[in-house]
């Protein structure tokens, strides 16, 4: 019997996918049929529902459903809790299970099949949403000297940057964009004594929110 699986994304169209898997299964003698899945960007969770439904095994979860298909999962992997994002949903028994395969196959393309040492390196990472989510902490537990988090909204790479650090790394971050922390709270109370009293809150409260994040992250 052919099992069915699928990537769901939107856009979809460009997704190299169905070819990768199509070698995969022929290189290990797997019946499977592979195809792109056009997700409503409403009605993602009931895609899913849909496919699953009419005999579909599992799914890959590209943009931008990462995060979505980590609230969809019934169980999680450990790699999936700590990135906060799912790209692959599996059928079982006792229901969804949710993984992230991001982090450990950049990793292991980098290092066995580049040859490339990330222990000491330097590494810069562009976004700050589902994908990114799901490399950070393998790419921490690489060691490298310093890693950059580069994203449109510096509130959403901070925040990213929280969920990675540790909470001295964090709290010099914090300190390094006072300023901008001041001019975002200024634009919210319209009072400079206020917007001091908010910003210094801010850099209080945050870095304690850290202690229960495991790894250290060295920031630049």
């Amino acid at each position: 019997m052919t099992d069915q699986y699928a990537v769901i994304g939107n856009p979809i169209e460009h997704s190299k996918s169905p070819q990768i898997h199509a070698a995969f299964a022929r290189q290990t003698g797997q019946d499977i049929r592979y195809e792109r899945l056009l997700g409503d960007l409403e009605e993602f969770e009931a895609d899913v529902d849909q496919f699953i439904a009419g005999g579909g095994r599992g799914l890959n979860v590209t943009v931008p459903f990462k995060e979505r298909a980590f609230r969809y999962a019934d169980t999680l992997s450990e790699r999936a809790q700590d990135a906060g994002a799912v790209n692959t949903l599996v059928v079982m028994g006792s229901g969804i299970r949710g993984d992230n395969t991001d982090g450990v196959g950049l990793v292991r393309d980098l290092t066995c099949n580049q040859q490339f040492a990330l222990g000491g390196a330097r590494v810069l990472l562009l976004g700050a949403g589902g994908a990114v989510r799901g490399v950070l902490r393998p790419l921490l537990d690489e060691r490298p000297r310093g890693l950059v988090i580069a994203n449109r909204t510096a509130e959403r790479a901070l925040a990213l940057a929280a969920a990675g650090g540790d909470r001295q790394a964090f709290a010099a971050l914090l300190d390094r964009h006072y300023d901008r922390l001041f001019s975002l709270a200024f634009r919210f109370t319209g009072r400079r004594d206020a917007a001091e009293d908010l910003t210094q809150d801010i850099c209080a409260a945050l870095p304690a929110k850290l202690a229960g994040f495991r790894g250290e992250a060295r920031f630049t």
